[in-house]
């Protein structure tokens, strides 16, 4: 059968493969009587707090499960815009709220709604693979900018305004990133706003972590710049609600009505119970609980990211945000790929190789997600210890000094 040409710009997502081996690795372990230790996928090992479960159970039980309109259930959408202007301090209209089936929902519909085919979209290098795939579904032309430790990983506006050309639509960030858990500084968002504004295109910040953020310096959304802005964000991260599939974005005013015609069309309405166990994701307990959590990756993060760097893996900037740290194994490999599989063979802590986030040097790098217990991350460090120490070399000096080499 035939395929349609867009799918051959849909690129793999390559940390399956890892998490695939992983599977079948660990059925073999168990039965060895041992364990291994999942840092690789992007998922918070806490489940969603107990008062959406049981808004969630009531509502099924209440027969609260019809459809709801295209953007949502208004309370939700309420309750979304309020919480912006409470912890923000961000005035939100609530029809300005979208409410989708995940952040990729957002996303996707965000891209078939702003970009054409052939169409070019600029975000960083490294990023989020599914970013570029949704670009590319909708036949635009993701370009990646290179970045380095020197800005964070993330873009400037001095680099989006040079590399803004005739074909380029817009521009999309993250922020806390994944892989590299780093945020975009407020001064330099609102200059990238400005440069966008300047060149008539849209600004998409991806925030699914922006309430995961442990540095106050970077903890400002995107939607205190100005009404053109795009936030997308989810419950996913924060609230813990990954299987729900609940997102959201904030969309300017004249984007409401068509966006409320295309997600009809496509897929009706999100999720009506996973709705209303959201609303409860604002009660007081259920921050409370959310801001515990928060503190936890905190201190998650604190631990991992000295011991990673007493092993000599470097971690060339701290994240400030999300559960990710994006870590240098070059004094140990030439290719990361090789090196997290061997390392996964070898001590059962699973990894994912740089290949998936990034197109400059992939193989320096890989992703270690801290969204595991204090004791799981201890102990996998002891076994990247175990394993680091027979195979230690004196770091090549050149490849070390590439970190801070700017990339062209």
């Amino acid at each position: 059968m035939k395929l349609a040409r867009r799918i051959q710009e849909v690129a793999p997502f390559y940390v399956m493969d890892v998490v695939r081996a992983a599977r079948e690795q660990e059925a073999q372990w168990q039965r060895q009587g041992r364990n291994m230790i999942h840092l690789s996928v992007g998922e918070p090992d806490f489940s969603a707090p107990e008062p959406v479960v049981q808004a969630g159970i009531a509502a099924l039980r209440e027969g609260r499960s019809g459809y709801t309109l295209a953007p949502g259930l208004p309370a939700l959408r309420e309750a979304i815009a309020a919480h912006y202007q409470t912890k923000h301090g961000v005035p939100v209209d609530p029809r300005r709220v979208f409410i989708t089936a995940g952040a990729s929902g957002a996303l996707t519909l965000a891209c078939l709604l702003l970009v054409e085919p052939g169409d070019e979209v600029l975000m960083p290098d490294p990023t989020y693979p599914c970013n570029k795939n949704f670009v590319a579904a909708a036949g635009g032309i993701p370009r990646l900018l290179p970045t380095t430790a020197a800005t964070r990983f993330q873009p400037t506006a001095a680099q989006i305004d040079a590399a803004w050309g005739p074909a380029t639509r817009g521009v999309l960030l993250a922020s806390p990133s994944n892989p590299t858990g780093t945020s975009i500084a407020p001064d330099e968002l609102a200059r990238i706003a400005a440069v966008v504004r300047k060149r008539g295109g849209f600004l998409l910040v991806d925030e699914i972590y922006l309430e995961l953020g442990f540095d106050p310096a970077y903890g400002r959304t995107a939607l205190a710049l100005d009404d053109t802005v795009i936030s997308i964000n989810s419950f996913s991260k924060y609230f813990q609600m990954t299987g729900w599939r609940l997102g959201w974005m904030v969309v300017p005013e004249d984007l409401v009505e068509p966006l409320t015609r295309l997600a009809g069309n496509l897929y009706i309405c999100p999720s009506s119970p996973a709705q209303h166990a959201a609303l409860a994701c604002f009660a007081p307990e259920t921050l409370a609980e959310a801001e515990r959590r928060r503190a936890e990756f905190a201190r998650r993060r604190d631990v991992i990211v000295p011991a990673l760097e007493v092993l000599g893996l470097d971690v060339p900037v701290l994240p400030d945000g999300a559960f990710y740290v994006w870590v240098d194994c070059s004094r140990y490999s030439r290719d990361s790929w090789d090196f997290c599989f061997d390392v996964m063979r070898e001590t059962g802590v699973v990894l994912v190789p740089g290949k998936d986030f990034a197109t400059i040097q992939p193989e320096r790098w890989f992703r270690l997600s801290y969204a595991n217990s204090v004791e799981n991350l201890r102990e996998a460090a002891d076994r990247l210890g175990a394993y680091l120490r027979p195979r230690e070399r004196q770091a090549d000096p050149a490849r070390r000094a590439m970190a801070d080499e700017p990339l062209a």
